[in-house]
């Protein structure tokens, strides 16, 4: 076997190990953030996790498709992170426009089901459309911090590291997703889900980054 196709199925293979990590570590830092709404976060990370592993359970049992599994799972994971933001942001205009996108998501969710076969099919507009919104939430996040005295100390705040953890993951797997549902004929999905690998672990070690300097109870949360 190729080094590079080894290398490529290796990295793929080590997510669902990292996103098990990531749990496991913020389960030991939890005495942080255990009084913030932060601490359902540590549930979407075990969450995840457990996801990641069905999946995998799924394909080596021969299931013929694992999709199901995965769209229940952005919905959750999606619909948690409007909440997160929302929650997190103080200016009424952006609390409200992060309101709204929830409700824009769970909206295209349940209407994209009259055109994908959510047991067969991966969501791809419903997708798109929390990708760019949530990245739209992070940067009202970002703006607000910019304006307070929080910028100062903001290395030590974990939902920065979140933040940026999901603004590289999003920013990257728009166009991703994007190739791998409407171009597939034409580019390589090896390296387009490589790339997405990668993407994943980035993300996730902004998590780690975030639990590790993050100091206790530090936030708006």
């Amino acid at each position: 076997m190729p080094l590079e196709i080894a290398l490529m199925i290796s990295i793929r293979s080590s997510i669902k190990y990292i996103e098990l990590l990531v749990a496991i570590i913020g389960t030991i830092y939890l005495f942080k953030y255990k009084h913030t709404y932060l601490k359902y976060f540590l549930v979407i990370l075990w969450y995840t996790a457990i996801n990641e592993f069905s999946g995998y359970l799924f394909r080596i049992l021969g299931f013929s498709t694992n999709m199901i599994i995965y769209n229940v799972f952005h919905f959750i994971n999606f619909s948690f992170l409007f909440l997160l933001f929302n929650r997190s942001l103080e200016i009424p205009k952006y609390k409200k426009a992060t309101s709204i996108f929830l409700g824009i998501y769970v909206a295209s969710f349940f209407i994209n089901m009259f055109f994908e076969n959510y047991l067969i099919e991966v969501q791809t507009v419903p997708f798109l459309i929390a990708s760019v919104l949530l990245i739209t939430s992070i940067v009202f996040y970002f703006s607000e911090i910019l304006n307070t005295e929080e910028v100062l100390y903001v290395k030590n705040n974990m939902l920065f590291w979140i933040s940026v953890g999901y603004l590289l993951y999003l920013s990257g797997n728009i166009p991703i997703r994007v190739i791998r549902n409407y171009f597939a004929d034409v580019v390589s999905l090896e390296n387009v889900l490589e790339i997405s690998s990668v993407l994943s672990i980035v993300m996730n070690m902004c998590f780690i980054i975030g639990f590790v300097w993050g100091e206790k109870d530090k936030g708006k949360l």
